[in-house]
């Protein structure tokens, strides 16, 4: 956005602006590239709907990674199959969740243990092209015809979807989107991007 002081999410009567989402966006990706993230490495998120939520998605795709979203309401042994079949790069998830996580080989990173050091990085935006071929996050199926299968979607697929509504909903500034379905469901992808592609606010259910 920008309006670094516009809203950019709304939670539980709690507001947060374009500008310290971008600043806590930025610190995130600043850590994931410290333990070896990459362009196109898989990070896993497990958080329940908050800022959090939207921070860690948005740090992942500012290092060049893909989001992976893990539903906090998931049996655990879906979960630890799920992460060792995409291969994760790193988990980033908050304490009162890692015991969903805690089985993972991957660096876990835990926003509010970590705090501190997160708060110390460089909040700055990344020096990263990332090409739009790259993956953007990587969504499983339920898994009820067999074992969950991870489907990859691309930067271009995502900005696609907006570039061919935008002459019927002429997104812009003074929307209002609701982030109500899990992250990891894949309309998740129209309420989160539609709101902060075009510098509206997301109202996190």
């Amino acid at each position: 956005s920008g309006q670094p002081d516009a809203a950019a999410l709304t939670c539980d009567g709690r507001t947060l602006s374009y500008g310290e989402l971008n600043r806590r966006a930025n610190q995130l990706a600043a850590y994931l590239t410290s333990v070896g993230v990459k362009t196109g490495d898989r990070v896993a998120v497990c958080l329940q709907p908050s800022f959090d939520l939207v921070v860690a998605l948005l740090g992942i795709l500012k290092a060049g990674g893909a989001y992976l979203p893990i539903d906090t309401g998931y049996p655990v042994d879906r979960i630890a199959f799920t992460l060792g079949d995409a291969a994760v790069q790193a988990v980033v998830t908050r304490s009162s969740q890692l015991g969903l996580v805690a089985g993972s080989t991957a660096p876990i990173i835990l926003l509010d243990r970590d705090a501190d050091r997160l708060g110390s990085l460089a909040d700055g935006n990344p020096a990263m092209s990332v090409p739009l071929e790259s993956p953007c996050y990587v969504i499983y199926t339920s898994g009820s015809t067999g074992r969950p299968k991870g489907v990859q979607v691309t930067h271009a697929t995502v900005m696609r979807l907006f570039t061919a509504t935008e002459r019927w909903f002429s997104f812009g500034t003074s929307d209002v989107w609701t982030l109500f379905h899990s992250a990891a469901f894949d309309f998740s992808v129209w309420e989160l991007w539609g709101a902060l592609l075009y510098g509206g606010r997301l109202v996190i259910v």
